[in-house]
């Protein structure tokens, strides 16, 4: 198969190739050191988990991570050395999972510079991208001691209140990291909801490169409905499972074991935080999918039954 990616700039946001296919190699290194990334989906679901684990194979250093609220993603990305920045709403487990501690421990000794946010004022700024607009102004953070860790925030009146509120700049990230569960070879995309700010994303950013559970026809993009369209996406990799161990409802739920296994590790840290990465992310993707045999968890629907076991 004849592959094409298409360079991710911000002078250029609209990418026309009539065919975006790349491997997860190509496709990943379209995210340069340093780069501002959104990363797609949100705490345990539809993370763009293999380009994550494909970004710790090639080294990747110093990046920016955008976010609402994050898991493993994130997390991973930290735990490898990978992150500079990270401006989250929320980086942590679901449910009994608990706290993440490849984060905890960068944020408390200032390996990664940890900027809160929040989702409402991260929506702002994209929205301000997309509008060609120098600020948005959000009334969420007043009282809060949030406006200390972005200083790039300002302050405006309202000429009709008089009503001060906080100025947010615009977010145009370098490259949003999507997953999908169908896409065509253009680059168009379907989503199932929740959307979180993906869509956003695609808007703001000036580029998106995205993974898909299944490559299939524009007539069958088009019939699930399109969320993200073709001339935002720079490359698009058919990567099956390519959120595990997140979900991507209906197609399978999140992997609640493997989740601990990692947690387990970045927990210890050393040679067992070393192992996790060495068995489950540099042996590469194909052997990361015979390891965790992520097919079970497609019968999460079948009954109450099979839904528990997977949870329990």
């Amino acid at each position: 198969m004849t592959t094409r990616t298409t360079a991710t700039t911000r002078t250029s946001r609209f990418h026309l190739a009539p065919d975006k296919r790349a491997t997860l190699a190509e496709a990943a290194a379209a995210v340069r050191d340093g780069a501002q990334v959104a990363l797609g989906g949100g705490l345990c679901a539809r993370l763009p988990m293999a380009l994550v684990r494909e970004l710790v194979r090639q080294g990747r250093r110093d990046l920016h991570l955008v976010g609402s609220a994050h898991s493993i993603d994130v997390d991973l990305l930290i735990a490898a050395g990978a992150v500079k920045v990270c401006e989250e709403s929320y980086v942590g487990f679901e449910q009994d999972l608990g706290l993440a501690p490849a984060f905890r421990r960068a944020a408390q000794t200032g390996a990664v510079e940890a900027r809160e946010s929040c989702c409402a004022t991260i929506l702002a700024q994209l929205r301000a991208a997309e509008m060609g607009l120098p600020f948005l102004p959000v009334r969420g953070i007043k009282g809060t001691g949030m406006a200390a860790l972005h200083p790039e925030y300002g302050r405006v009146r309202c000429p009709f209140t008089g009503e001060e509120l906080v100025a947010v700049p615009p977010l145009a990230p370098d490259v949003a990291l999507v997953h999908a569960p169908l896409g065509d070879r253009h680059g168009n995309l379907h989503l199932d909801q929740p959307y979180v700010l993906d869509e956003r994303f695609a808007a703001a950013s000036a580029a998106v490169v995205a993974t898909v559970d299944r490559m299939v026809s524009t007539d069958e993009v088009r019939a699930a409905g399109v969320v993200i369209p073709a001339h935002t996406v720079a490359a698009v990799v058919e990567v099956p499972f390519g959120a595990h161990p997140s979900s991507c409802y209906p197609g399978y739920a999140y992997d609640r074991d493997h989740l601990g296994t990692y947690l387990a590790a970045a927990n210890a840290g050393g040679t067992e935080l070393t192992a996790y990465l060495d068995r489950y992310v540099h042996a590469g993707e194909a052997a990361y999918r015979a390891a965790v045999a992520p097919d079970r968890l497609t019968r999460w629907s079948e009954s109450t039954e099979t839904w528990q076991e997977l949870f329990t």
